[in-house]
């Protein structure tokens, strides 16, 4: 039989404790830093917000000469592009992941998944630079005629497609968007598929399943944690880019139902007008704008959050 030491076990608990005290120490910083960023925000904000109120967030005005300011045509901009990129790449990233962890070949499965993950690793400035020079001539030259001549002219959906083709704005912003948000989805949502159990896929097939049945009535529903967490971090991506967007945009502070026009989403305006700024409240709008964004953000954390309790709590029935 074992004998313990009497002092390597109280070392062992002065370890724990020391570790314990450790963890949330950087528990507790991760809140302090995310209170003192929102009372930064807050508190840089608070010109504007106070002087402009409510309308702040209501109007689209922007001008810098008469010192009137609006975050409305900034809010649409940066919500229809991140709705544009995760229209397109949710469904591309879920079949690259399904693909890559049921139906690739052994042969091609990691270069594939090295591609996927080195496509993340590109700067968003490099993005930014492609999309400048190379997607939006080519959206300008075939594909917004194109548009315009066949979509335009149907009732409803026609007004998204009106307009002259400027190649930049809302659409090519939300395309470059969904490339650049691609590789994130698609690389979590593999990993949530390899964590199916193998015994699960197998029984599937053992009662006769189809591959088809067996991704569906199986993996899917096992992984829906997961693909709720891709989405959402995809989605946080594509509501913060900066740089990439703001080649591809135009910088236009105006609604347009166009998706062809140009607009501005938070971020870019903030980047494009931040080091311009002169006066105490285009600066402290230029904060709004950062206040703003990172409620929406932290929305959209909270809404996920709630989402996969919801999903576990109907897993658990």
């Amino acid at each position: 039989m074992a004998i313990i030491d009497p002092r390597h076990a109280a070392k062992q608990l002065i370890f724990e404790r020391v570790f314990r005290a450790a963890t949330l120490l950087a528990a507790i910083l991760v809140l302090v830093i995310l209170g003192g960023v929102a009372i930064s925000l807050l508190h840089g904000s608070w010109p504007a917000l106070s002087h402009f109120g409510l309308r702040f967030v209501t109007r689209e005005i922007w001008n810098p000469v008469t010192d009137q300011y609006g975050a409305l045509s900034a809010i649409y901009g940066t919500v229809v592009t991140s709705a544009i990129a995760m229209a397109l790449a949710v469904p591309v990233g879920f079949g690259i992941a399904l693909f890559l962890t049921e139906l690739c070949p052994p042969l091609l499965k990691r270069p594939i998944g090295v591609a996927i993950e080195l496509l993340a690793a590109v700067p968003s400035i490099i993005f930014g630079i492609w999309g400048l020079f190379v997607l939006a001539p080519l959206l300008q030259r075939h594909v917004q005629p194109w548009l315009i001549d066949h979509v335009g002219p149907l009732p409803g959906i026609g007004k998204l497609f009106m307009g002259p083709p400027y190649g930049i704005g809302i659409l090519t912003a939300g395309l470059v968007l969904a490339i650049m948000v691609l590789p994130f989805i698609a690389a979590t949502m593999r990993d949530v598929f390899e964590t199916v159990p193998p015994m699960l896929k197998e029984s599937g097939y053992g009662l006769g399943a189809t591959t088809w049945e067996v991704i569906w009535k199986v993996v899917v529903p096992h992984s829906r944690a997961g693909i709720v967490g891709g989405v959402m971090l995809g989605l946080g991506r594509a509501l913060g880019e900066t740089m990439a967007v703001t080649f591809v945009i135009g910088n236009a502070h105006r609604i347009s139902t166009s998706l062809l026009a140009p607009g501005t989403t938070i971020s870019s305006a903030i980047a494009n007008e931040f080091t311009e700024a002169v006066g105490d409240l285009y600066t402290s709008s230029l904060i709004a704008l950062g206040l703003l964004l990172f409620l929406i953000t932290f929305s959209v954390i909270a809404a996920a959050q709630a989402m996969l309790r919801r999903l576990e709590r109907q897993a658990a029935l």
